[in-house]
């Protein structure tokens, strides 16, 4: 590259932030990431004066202020409590929607309706944790982070406890569809919080924190509600995650904060924090709401991240993908039961299987997709490029194939109930090295709208799993699991093309379709 593109690509109009430094986010999206000075050219222009990390050599990006306020510059302390926060919030939805799945066995019983008229109350409220997702996105760009999340979640805790008394299948199933719509904030929009407070060279540790999260909730749910339906009304069970919702409404009042910050501005632009009441309530943030989207704005962000085609064939290949766990997870006790003669303590111990298959993707994850990239970064001569986050999904997905195969198998033809828990193990594995993987990339791609593509991959995955709630029973009773599961096996493999094209023409479709540019991040 001669001085004359040099000079070009770090124009002031295109990478340069109101401090005067190279905007290192809007370079990566469209060249590539430098995370690391070790591995470029020391005299390159764009990566001098830079703040490292504390071990000399990885860049910050994106670069922090000289703001107390700017959440890059809270303690790790801080940074990990919200982070934890909002990870046990974003575990309330799933584990919710899944306590369903047990609990249609008594309620069933109970109406005098059949259980698969009961799971349309699960795939209404699955429906809603998509769609939920899409307008915490939206209100947060308006509003800020911090009221959307609370006021959501005291809606959650109301429709919970609702749920927990509800006397009829309609009531019960209004409760439901409106716990989906507002228990979902901290899972749709839960990698706002972690790009507002994690550097770029984090991004992947503390998203396989938060996934695990939610990868593990579906299964706790039927796992406590098993048990807990056993000897008590199925009640209580609704009522332990009214419970839980509680404990996480009180966590979110102490301990997180409002973590948007404008790095549009100057610092001396932003009013100072005065009430952590009023930052909650989000009277605080109303005051400056000029400086983030006005309403058109934030309505219209997720509009055009859903038009970007890393971002709609990442949301397509992760619906195709992640539906066959809702699936398999709602309505897995009515196939075992019969199958197995197993009773709601058994269908209990049955989900400790998914439970620690997560635990080891999780553990697995750790180090994996930052050993991955940073082998990419470093055979690609120091730039990181989005795409190298891809690279654990053909890792994963023997993983996810042979487990919904044999899975299939093990139904069909009356395997020991064994082989089909570790067949259910090796899918969840693969689905949990998979999500972190997907998250990262299209974060990586457009970070700026790291709320938004958040929003539209939870849409996907719930989405998915809507559609498939209502087919599984009906579709595995026409031609049996051995078929039906093979083929949602090979639907796996057909979308992991998508992945494939991604990896070959993922930059050029980056810079072909641009960036957003939206007001702020």
């Amino acid at each position: 590259m001669d001085s004359d593109e040099l000079e070009q690509k770090t124009s002031p109009s295109v990478v340069e932030d109101q401090n005067g430094q190279v905007d290192l986010e809007a370079v990566g999206e469209q060249e590539g990431y430098i995370v690391d000075l070790n591995l470029i050219e020391k005299d390159d222009p764009r990566y001098r004066n830079l703040k490292l990390a504390p071990d000399g050599h990885t860049v910050l990006i994106p670069q922090p202020s000289d703001d107390p306020n700017d959440p890059l510059n809270w303690s790790q302390t801080k940074k990990h409590i919200i982070l934890f926060v909002i990870s046990a919030t974003a575990f309330l939805p799933d584990y919710g929607s899944a306590t369903g799945a047990v609990t249609l066995l008594p309620q069933s019983a109970i109406w005098g309706l059949s259980e698969d008229t009961v799971n349309h109350s699960q795939a209404g409220n699955v429906f809603m944790l998509g769609a939920g997702g899409i307008f915490t996105v939206i209100l947060s760009a308006y509003f800020g982070r911090l009221p959307v999340l609370f006021w959501f979640v005291v809606f959650a805790l109301w429709t919970a406890g609702w749920c927990a008394g509800a006397a009829s299948f309609d009531s019960f199933m209004a409760a439901r569809i409106l716990n989906g719509f507002f228990s979902t904030v901290a899972q749709g929009g839960g990698l706002m919080f972690i790009k507002d407070t994690f550097f770029f060279h984090e991004h992947a540790r503390k998203i396989n924190i938060w996934a695990s999260f939610i990868i593990l909730s579906p299964y706790f749910g039927p796992l406590f509600a098993a048990f807990i339906i056993s000897t008590q009304k199925w009640q209580w069970a609704f009522g332990v995650y009214t419970i839980e919702t509680g404990l996480c409404l009180i966590a979110i009042v102490l301990f997180v904060d409002e973590t948007f910050y404008n790095r549009r501005i100057p610092p001396s632009q932003h009013l100072p924090r005065k009430s952590k009441l009023q930052r909650l309530l989000g009277t605080e943030q109303w005051r400056d709401r000029h400086q983030r989207s006005s309403f058109y704005q934030a309505v219209m962000r997720p509009v055009r991240v859903i038009l970007k085609p890393i971002v709609f064939l990442s949301v397509f290949y992760y619906l195709f993908t992640f539906a066959w766990v809702v699936g398999i997870n709602t309505t897995l006790s009515i196939f075992v039961t019969p199958l197995y003669g197993f009773g709601p303590k058994q269908i209990g111990y049955f989900y400790f299987t998914p439970i620690v298959a997560a635990i080891l993707g999780e553990i697995a994850g750790h180090w994996l997709h930052d050993s991955t990239a940073r082998w990419l970064t470093r055979r690609n001569r120091g730039t990181f490029q989005p795409e190298f986050r891809l690279f654990v999904i053909w890792l994963s997905t023997p993983f996810i194939i042979t487990g919904l195969v044999v899975l299939g198998f093990a139904l069909e033809r009356a395997w020991h109930y064994m082989v089909a828990a570790v067949a259910w193990g090796l899918y969840v594995f693969g689905i949990m090295i998979t999500t972190v993987g997907i998250q990262s990339y299209v974060l990586d791609s457009y970070p700026e709208a790291g709320g938004e593509v958040n929003a539209w991959i939870n849409f996907g995955r719930t989405t998915g799993g809507f559609i498939i709630s209502y087919l599984q029973v009906r579709w595995a009773n026409a031609m049996g699991t051995e078929k039906s599961f093979s083929i949602q096996a090979g639907v796996c493999v057909a979308v992991f093309l998508i992945v494939i094209f991604l990896q070959v023409y993922g930059l050029r479709l980056r810079q072909w379709s641009g960036r957003l540019d939206f007001k702020t991040d």
